[in-house]
């Protein structure tokens, strides 16, 4: 066993990290192997036997239980054909405004949001759907491509959302509260896309220009098409509304959620045993990679807390002469910094465990400091260059998508999500005041 002060072991730790980073290893194995080494180096070979209990005791983690369920039922509803028909009903209602098929995407992100928590599920769909449509309407790129990116971005930020359960887990703050703390955030993002578009397409006719009379619909077929909202908004209202109203907890609202998209997709017939397959296969590898990364991760945690590292490194931004907000802008500023080269939840395992009690001991509401982490995480999931809805959207293969056009779309939305996170940082009640109308 190596002795050395606290700031060499960080440094090294620190260093190591970002060297097999930058080596191109898989996030997880690095986070692995510098705990690995690290436990070896600086507690001693013994000291291994705790990695296996930390690996055991970080999978069957009660709150980590609702992970595969949401993902589960996000992957049902992606082939339920649910999706489809909400896409309908918004093509009917807004179709004759000017961009009322970008914020009609938008609209549609919003509700697949408040079903799915993924990034994944609303961009692949609405990519799919909604982009050929804009574009052979007209619509200028810029503005099509980035409602979808941005609409999907939604998912993980109006409950249910698999980052939050992520951030629960490790902090210890209530679920159901911070699921339910994403509300107003959510929304508020989601108006300002649809603000933006509707006032840019209102000054520019040429960017989205709306379909001609001739081939709007009428409204016998508008009120029709309403049909098609019927099963998301009953899904929302078991998941959210039994969070709210504590009638089961996230894990529980996850095995509704996932047996109403299974309800849904056979009443829709789309119940198939290929399906169906899919649906587990995707769930199995999701799973698999956020639980393999959740592991390592606390791993890391472990050692930082175990060698010194995370009081040490603690220790100096507390002691930075900013003043609580001034440390709390620097600690955002990180996080968002990182959001644009590193995967979203291995920016979580790696800074949360620090992050939190230096929140904490500056007299920040953990609730609330564990909103704005989570929306400053998301936001990295939509900045160049390596944003999750980015990659998630140009794997799509439309013909006429350059990488360099879905950046140039991105840009824009992500100030509008920065605007609503300065908005939950100047007013906490945004954020606060429903989790705590919720029933206890």
């Amino acid at each position: 066993m190596i002795s050395l002060d606290v700031g060499t072991i960080s440094l090294l730790i620190g260093i190591s990290f970002l060297v097999l980073m930058a080596s191109g290893f898989p996030i997880a194995f690095a986070m692995l192997t510098v705990s690995t080494v690290g436990y070896i180096l600086f507690v001693g070979p013994k000291a291994l036997d705790v990695l296996f209990s930390i690996f055991f005791s970080t999978a069957t983690t009660d709150v980590f239980i609702a992970i595969p369920l949401f993902i589960f039922m996000a992957s049902v509803f992606q082939v339920s054909g649910i999706g489809e028909r909400m896409y309908e009903a918004m093509y009917k209602w807004m179709a004759g405004l000017r961009g009322g098929l970008a914020i009609g995407t938008v609209i549609i992100c919003t509700f697949i949001a408040a079903i799915t928590g993924l990034v994944a599920t609303a961009t692949i769909m609405m990519g799919m759907l909604a982009y050929p449509e804009m574009r052979k309407r007209g619509y200028d790129k810029g503005i099509a491509i980035g409602s979808i990116i941005a609409g999907g971005c939604l998912g993980p930020l109006i409950p249910p959302s698999v980052p939050m359960i992520i951030i629960a887990g490790l902090t210890g703050v209530s679920s159901g509260k911070l699921f339910i703390s994403g509300v107003f955030p959510g929304l508020i993002c989601a108006f300002l896309f649809c603000a933006y578009i509707g006032i840019r397409c209102f000054y520019n006719k040429t960017l989205a220009p709306s379909i001609p009379l001739d081939q709007r619909a009428n409204w016998r077929e508008k009120l029709g098409s309403l049909g098609g909202l019927l099963f998301p908004i009953l899904l929302i209202i078991l998941v959210l509304g039994g969070i709210y109203a504590g009638a089961f907890t996230p894990s529980e609202a996850g095995a509704v959620g996932a047996a109403g998209a299974l309800i849904s997709a056979a009443i829709l017939g789309n119940l198939t045993l290929k399906n169906i397959s899919s649906a587990v296969v995707t769930t199995f590898r999701a799973n698999a990679m956020v639980l393999w990364l959740a592991m390592t991760g606390v791993t890391l945690s472990s050692l930082t807390g175990i060698t010194g590292v995370k009081d040490f490194v603690g220790g100096l931004m507390v002691g930075l002469p900013l003043g609580p907000y001034g440390v709390l802008f620097i600690m955002l500023l990180i996080v968002f910094i990182m959001g644009c080269f590193l995967d979203s939840l291995a920016i979580i395992m790696i800074t949360l465990p620090i992050m939190m009690p230096v929140a904490v001991q500056l007299g920040f509401d953990p609730l609330w400091f564990a909103l704005l982490f989570s929306l400053d995480v998301i936001i990295g999931m939509l900045t160049p260059p390596f944003g999750y809805a980015l990659f998630y959207f140009k794997g799509l293969g439309h013909a006429d998508v350059t990488m360099m056009d879905i950046y140039n779309s991105s840009w824009i939305f992500v100030l509008m999500m920065v605007i609503c996170l300065v908005l939950c940082v100047l007013f906490p009640q945004i954020p606060l005041w429903l989790p705590n109308q919720m029933i206890k």
